[in-house]
Protein backbone atom coordinates (compact mmCIF):
# COMPACT_ATOMS: atom_id res chain seq x y z
CA UNK A 1 0.00 0.00 0.00
CA UNK A 2 1.20 3.71 0.08
CA UNK A 3 0.32 6.33 2.58
CA UNK A 4 -0.59 9.97 0.84
CA UNK A 5 -2.36 13.05 1.24
CA UNK A 6 -3.46 16.22 -0.68
CA UNK A 7 -4.38 20.04 0.07
CA UNK A 8 -5.65 23.10 -1.23
CA UNK A 9 -6.20 26.58 0.72
CA UNK A 10 -4.21 29.09 2.45
CA UNK A 11 -0.59 28.97 2.36
CA UNK A 12 1.57 26.29 3.86
CA UNK A 13 4.95 25.03 3.92
CA UNK A 14 5.57 21.65 2.81
CA UNK A 15 7.28 21.05 6.21
CA UNK A 16 3.87 21.48 7.98
CA UNK A 17 2.20 18.31 6.15
CA UNK A 18 5.26 16.27 5.67
CA UNK A 19 7.37 16.87 8.19
CA UNK A 20 6.22 18.73 11.22
CA UNK A 21 2.48 17.37 12.43
CA UNK A 22 2.67 14.81 14.51
CA UNK A 23 1.33 11.94 12.57
CA UNK A 24 2.85 14.15 9.22
CA UNK A 25 3.08 12.14 6.18
CA UNK A 26 6.89 11.19 7.15
CA UNK A 27 5.73 9.47 10.68
CA UNK A 28 2.85 7.92 9.27
CA UNK A 29 5.18 6.49 6.12
CA UNK A 30 7.33 4.85 9.01
CA UNK A 31 4.79 3.86 11.19
CA UNK A 32 1.47 3.77 9.60
CA UNK A 33 -1.68 3.04 12.60
CA UNK A 34 -4.14 2.29 9.36
CA UNK A 35 -2.50 0.39 6.75
CA UNK A 36 -3.88 -2.76 5.63
CA UNK A 37 -0.59 -4.81 4.37
CA UNK A 38 2.77 -3.45 4.65
CA UNK A 39 4.02 -2.05 8.28
CA UNK A 40 6.18 0.92 6.51
CA UNK A 41 5.94 2.21 3.33
CA UNK A 42 9.90 2.26 2.82
CA UNK A 43 9.93 2.42 -1.94
CA UNK A 44 10.49 5.85 -2.07
CA UNK A 45 8.32 8.80 -2.01
CA UNK A 46 6.97 12.35 -3.99
CA UNK A 47 5.14 15.85 -3.73
CA UNK A 48 3.92 17.88 -6.21
CA UNK A 49 3.62 21.04 -4.77
CA UNK A 50 1.63 24.99 -6.63
CA UNK A 51 2.29 28.24 -6.18
CA UNK A 52 0.30 31.24 -7.25
CA UNK A 53 0.26 32.06 -10.74
CA UNK A 54 2.00 28.35 -11.94
CA UNK A 55 0.17 26.80 -13.86
CA UNK A 56 2.19 23.54 -13.65
CA UNK A 57 3.51 22.02 -10.16
CA UNK A 58 6.96 21.33 -9.03
CA UNK A 59 7.76 17.83 -8.39
CA UNK A 60 10.17 15.99 -6.32
CA UNK A 61 10.79 12.00 -6.55
CA UNK A 62 13.24 10.03 -4.77
CA UNK A 63 13.38 6.32 -3.75
CA UNK A 64 14.83 7.65 -0.20
CA UNK A 65 12.35 6.83 2.40
CA UNK A 66 10.47 9.76 3.50
CA UNK A 67 11.44 9.49 7.11
CA UNK A 68 15.43 9.13 6.05
CA UNK A 69 14.95 12.40 3.53
CA UNK A 70 16.46 14.84 5.89
CA UNK A 71 18.03 17.35 2.84
CA UNK A 72 14.47 17.63 1.80
CA UNK A 73 12.93 17.60 5.19
CA UNK A 74 15.24 21.14 5.30
CA UNK A 75 14.44 22.26 2.11
CA UNK A 76 10.66 21.59 2.89
CA UNK A 77 10.62 24.59 5.56
CA UNK A 78 10.90 27.26 3.21
CA UNK A 79 8.86 26.24 0.55
CA UNK A 80 5.52 27.56 1.04
CA UNK A 81 2.44 26.78 -1.43
CA UNK A 82 -1.20 26.99 -1.60
CA UNK A 83 -1.86 22.83 -3.15
CA UNK A 84 0.02 20.16 -2.20
CA UNK A 85 -0.14 16.22 -3.11
CA UNK A 86 2.34 13.79 -1.95
CA UNK A 87 2.98 10.08 -1.71
CA UNK A 88 5.08 7.40 0.33
CA UNK A 89 5.34 4.39 -1.46
CA UNK A 90 5.17 0.27 -0.51
CA UNK A 91 5.85 -0.90 -3.87
CA UNK A 92 3.15 -3.65 -5.37
CA UNK A 93 4.12 -6.61 -5.69
CA UNK A 94 6.23 -7.37 -8.82
CA UNK A 95 6.35 -3.52 -9.87
CA UNK A 96 10.27 -1.83 -9.84
CA UNK A 97 11.65 0.04 -6.85
CA UNK A 98 12.93 2.77 -9.83
CA UNK A 99 11.59 6.50 -8.84
CA UNK A 100 9.59 5.90 -12.12
CA UNK A 101 6.85 4.32 -10.26
CA UNK A 102 6.66 7.14 -7.14
CA UNK A 103 3.53 8.84 -7.05
CA UNK A 104 2.69 11.54 -7.88
CA UNK A 105 2.31 11.25 -11.47
CA UNK A 106 1.98 14.89 -13.70
CA UNK A 107 0.91 15.52 -16.21
CA UNK A 108 0.21 19.25 -17.71
CA UNK A 109 -1.85 20.79 -14.62
CA UNK A 110 -2.44 17.30 -13.04
CA UNK A 111 -0.82 15.59 -10.10
CA UNK A 112 -2.40 12.17 -9.39
CA UNK A 113 -1.57 9.31 -6.53
CA UNK A 114 -3.15 5.73 -5.78
CA UNK A 115 -2.97 4.40 -2.43
CA UNK A 116 -4.33 0.79 -2.93
CA UNK A 117 -3.33 -1.96 -5.46
CA UNK A 118 -4.68 -2.98 -8.39
CA UNK A 119 -4.70 -7.41 -8.22
CA UNK A 120 -3.38 -9.45 -11.16
CA UNK A 121 -1.72 -5.90 -13.02
CA UNK A 122 1.72 -7.77 -13.69
CA UNK A 123 -0.48 -10.99 -14.48
CA UNK A 124 -2.42 -9.55 -17.61
CA UNK A 125 -4.62 -7.08 -15.83
CA UNK A 126 -1.82 -4.48 -16.38
CA UNK A 127 -1.90 -5.59 -20.16
CA UNK A 128 -5.51 -4.87 -20.53
CA UNK A 129 -5.88 -1.59 -18.59
CA UNK A 130 -2.77 -0.10 -21.12
CA UNK A 131 -4.81 -1.65 -24.05
CA UNK A 132 -7.34 0.98 -23.54
CA UNK A 133 -5.36 3.74 -23.25
CA UNK A 134 -4.64 5.54 -26.93
CA UNK A 135 -1.50 4.79 -28.63
CA UNK A 136 -0.13 8.23 -27.37
CA UNK A 137 -0.38 8.33 -24.06
CA UNK A 138 0.54 4.30 -23.84
CA UNK A 139 3.77 5.36 -25.66
CA UNK A 140 4.48 8.26 -23.07
CA UNK A 141 4.29 5.54 -20.07
CA UNK A 142 7.66 5.71 -18.17
CA UNK A 143 7.67 2.84 -15.81
CA UNK A 144 5.54 -0.15 -14.83
CA UNK A 145 3.27 1.11 -12.08
CA UNK A 146 -0.11 0.53 -11.78
CA UNK A 147 -1.02 4.53 -10.67
CA UNK A 148 0.79 5.66 -13.78
CA UNK A 149 -1.50 3.55 -16.10
CA UNK A 150 -4.89 4.79 -14.06
CA UNK A 151 -3.40 8.26 -14.56
CA UNK A 152 -3.77 7.79 -18.27
CA UNK A 153 -6.76 6.34 -18.17
CA UNK A 154 -8.29 9.51 -16.00
CA UNK A 155 -6.70 11.64 -18.37
CA UNK A 156 -8.07 10.26 -21.28
CA UNK A 157 -11.56 10.81 -19.53
CA UNK A 158 -11.28 14.25 -18.68
CA UNK A 159 -9.58 15.09 -22.48
CA UNK A 160 -12.95 13.13 -23.43
CA UNK A 161 -15.27 15.93 -22.00
CA UNK A 162 -15.48 14.39 -18.47
CA UNK A 163 -15.55 16.26 -14.84
CA UNK A 164 -12.57 15.00 -13.11
CA UNK A 165 -14.36 13.54 -10.30
CA UNK A 166 -16.48 11.71 -13.12
CA UNK A 167 -12.98 10.52 -14.58
CA UNK A 168 -12.31 9.21 -11.28
CA UNK A 169 -15.49 6.91 -10.94
CA UNK A 170 -15.22 5.55 -14.22
CA UNK A 171 -12.02 4.56 -13.74
CA UNK A 172 -12.77 2.70 -10.55
CA UNK A 173 -15.65 0.98 -12.38
CA UNK A 174 -13.56 0.37 -15.13
CA UNK A 175 -11.26 -1.61 -12.95
CA UNK A 176 -13.37 -3.09 -10.62
CA UNK A 177 -15.13 -4.53 -13.29
CA UNK A 178 -12.32 -7.28 -14.24
CA UNK A 179 -10.66 -7.50 -11.31
CA UNK A 180 -10.04 -6.76 -7.47
CA UNK A 181 -8.50 -4.05 -5.37
CA UNK A 182 -8.29 -1.27 -3.22
CA UNK A 183 -8.69 2.24 -5.21
CA UNK A 184 -7.83 5.73 -3.18
CA UNK A 185 -7.10 8.04 -5.89
CA UNK A 186 -5.99 11.55 -5.30
CA UNK A 187 -6.39 14.13 -8.05
CA UNK A 188 -5.90 17.71 -8.12
CA UNK A 189 -5.50 20.49 -11.12
CA UNK A 190 -3.71 23.19 -8.03
CA UNK A 191 -7.23 24.69 -7.32
CA UNK A 192 -9.57 21.67 -6.61
CA UNK A 193 -8.36 18.22 -4.98
CA UNK A 194 -10.63 15.13 -5.75
CA UNK A 195 -10.34 11.99 -3.78
CA UNK A 196 -11.48 8.42 -4.09
CA UNK A 197 -12.54 6.40 -0.90
CA UNK A 198 -12.33 2.72 -2.26
CA UNK A 199 -10.75 0.10 0.29
CA UNK A 200 -8.31 2.06 1.63
CA UNK A 201 -8.24 4.30 4.69
CA UNK A 202 -9.02 8.27 4.09
CA UNK A 203 -9.68 10.96 6.77
CA UNK A 204 -10.64 14.72 5.81
CA UNK A 205 -9.65 17.90 8.02
CA UNK A 206 -11.49 20.91 5.80
CA UNK A 207 -9.71 20.54 2.33
CA UNK A 208 -7.04 18.03 3.57
CA UNK A 209 -7.23 14.56 2.59
CA UNK A 210 -4.76 12.16 4.24
CA UNK A 211 -4.10 8.07 4.49
CA UNK A 212 -4.40 9.29 8.44
CA UNK A 213 -5.18 12.02 10.84
CA UNK A 214 -2.27 14.18 10.95
CA UNK A 215 -2.81 15.18 14.51
CA UNK A 216 -5.00 14.53 17.55
CA UNK A 217 -7.68 17.52 16.23
CA UNK A 218 -11.04 16.16 16.70
CA UNK A 219 -12.63 17.81 13.68
CA UNK A 220 -10.92 15.31 11.65
CA UNK A 221 -13.54 12.85 9.55
CA UNK A 222 -13.08 9.83 8.47
CA UNK A 223 -14.58 9.72 4.59
CA UNK A 224 -17.06 7.09 3.40
CA UNK A 225 -15.71 4.06 1.51
CA UNK A 226 -17.01 3.84 -1.55
CA UNK A 227 -17.44 7.75 -2.34
CA UNK A 228 -15.70 10.54 -4.11
CA UNK A 229 -15.06 14.07 -3.22
CA UNK A 230 -14.45 17.40 -4.93
CA UNK A 231 -13.07 20.34 -2.67
CA UNK A 232 -11.57 23.53 -2.96
CA UNK A 233 -10.05 26.20 -0.92
CA UNK A 234 -13.92 27.43 0.01
CA UNK A 235 -15.26 23.83 0.64
CA UNK A 236 -16.54 21.18 -1.48
CA UNK A 237 -18.51 17.60 -1.15
CA UNK A 238 -18.82 13.92 -1.34
CA UNK A 239 -20.94 11.78 -3.06
CA UNK A 240 -21.03 7.88 -3.62
CA UNK A 241 -19.47 6.45 -6.73
CA UNK A 242 -22.35 5.99 -9.22
CA UNK A 243 -24.72 8.62 -7.59
CA UNK A 244 -24.96 12.42 -8.62
CA UNK A 245 -22.22 14.57 -7.07
CA UNK A 246 -25.06 16.69 -4.33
Amino acid sequence: MCRHLAYVGGPVTLHELLFGAPHSLAEQAEHPRHQQSGDSNPDGWGVAWYEPGRGAPHVYRTVTPIWKDDEFARRSVDIECTTVLAAARLASPGAALDVSGNAPFVAGPWAFSLNGIVRGFTDGVGDELRSRLEPERRAALMGDADTEVLFGLVLQRIDAGAEPYEALEQVVAEVLAITTGRLNLLLTDGTTVYATRQGNSLFRLGSLFASEPLDDQPAWREVRDGTVSRHDAHGGAGHSIGKDLS
